[in-house]
């Protein structure tokens, strides 16, 4: 992991520490390619997790945004799923 990606997740954890009773319901918003395996792969992440996970297509299609709401135990859990989703390919987190 690089120096900034590292950085921000320390400013992340402090901002989730401070603002957030835990364990609360975090929404994560990520964007991917249109590529069935890839949402597949997102959603995987979040399976027997209770998530509610909405996907809305770009105008173009070469792209879809992914929503996932869930109940999240503390703000370490929050950055542990954000890590764990960034092996995707091409996805961008929100």
């Amino acid at each position: 992991m690089d120096k900034k990606t590292e950085e921000f997740y320390i400013r992340l954890k402090e901002e989730l520490t401070n603002s957030t009773l835990w364990p609360s319901e975090y929404l994560y918003k990520f964007i991917v390619p249109s590529d069935a395996g890839k949402i597949a792969q997102v959603e995987a992440a979040f399976n027997d997790m209770g998530a509610v996970i909405t996907t809305q297509q770009s105008k173009t299609g070469k792209f879809t945004s992914i929503s996932v709401s869930v109940n999240m135990k503390d703000p370490q859990t929050v950055i542990d799923k954000y890590i764990e989703v960034s092996d995707i390919e091409g996805i961008i987190s929100l």
